[in-house]
């Protein structure tokens, strides 16, 4: 890949490099990204709460919050021009992501609490496909807009459980289980500079997905919960030439 871009030297002999790059009709790069990945949840009333017993106690859910944690990418990009300032993108990558969801679970009278968390560790193929719009080049330096949407696998998600459920907080291992397929939309603006060899890009996006990722079980943990939904912030480090 850099043996290629390095066949991209250009030069107008005035310190603007590779002028003419943007009307290539198509062309091809790379990229590593870091992300930070969390879930939208859509929760039940609280009155619809359910319970469990842990020990000798009974237990209702009293709070759900998703946490975001880091990750990163690494994939392809492939770039072509549709006119002047726009280009469409495809930037196939894979992803590696964690969420955690944090349940705090609480007595009838409070005087007892406990708190359970899930982690949930993916590993995504992601196929974005973005328009991105441009602006007028500036000597080494354009800025621009991405945005558009794309399907993600996750290669970890769990298959479905039986219809045993295990009792007791073992349910949250058992029964918070995501759905593989997802489709998201995407939006963001980024940076590209333009060195002697090849165009270097930064790039900061969101990413949010439309399916409801929950696999329902009935254990008090997802019972307590209606919707799941993906959310993600990335930001890429582009190399095209």
């Amino acid at each position: 890949m850099f043996s290629g871009l390095g066949f991209s030297q250009e030069s107008d002999g005035y310190g603007v490099h590779l002028p003419r790059f943007y009307k290539q009709k198509i062309h091809f790069g790379f990229t590593i990204a870091g992300n930070n990945s969390d879930f939208r949840l859509n929760l039940v009333p609280n009155s619809a709460f359910p319970d469990t017993v842990i020990g000798v106690s009974r237990y209702r859910v009293n709070t759900v919050y998703s946490q975001a944690a880091k990750g990163f990418a690494i994939g392809l990009v492939a770039d072509t021009r549709l006119a002047q300032y726009i280009r469409l993108r495809f930037t196939p990558n894979i992803s590696f992501g964690t969420r955690k969801i944090e349940y705090t679970l609480a007595t009838a009278d409070r005087d007892s609490f406990k708190v359970f968390q899930k982690t949930v560790e993916s590993v995504f193929l992601i196929f974005p496909l973005e328009m991105k719009i441009q602006s007028k080049r500036q000597g080494n330096f354009s800025a621009y807009v991405i945005g558009g949407g794309g399907y993600s696998l996750d290669l970890s998600a769990r298959k479905k459980a039986g219809s045993a459920i295990t009792p007791g907080p073992n349910q949250l291992d058992d029964n918070v289980k995501l759905m593989r397929d997802d489709f998201y939309y995407s939006a963001g603006l980024g940076t590209d500079f333009y060195l002697q060899y090849f165009k270097l890009g930064f790039e900061l996006k969101l990413q949010v997905g439309t399916k409801n990722l929950l696999k329902k079980e009935n254990s008090v943990f997802t019972n307590s919960i209606d919707q799941i939904r993906s959310r993600m912030v990335v930001f890429s480090i582009t190399f095209e030439g």
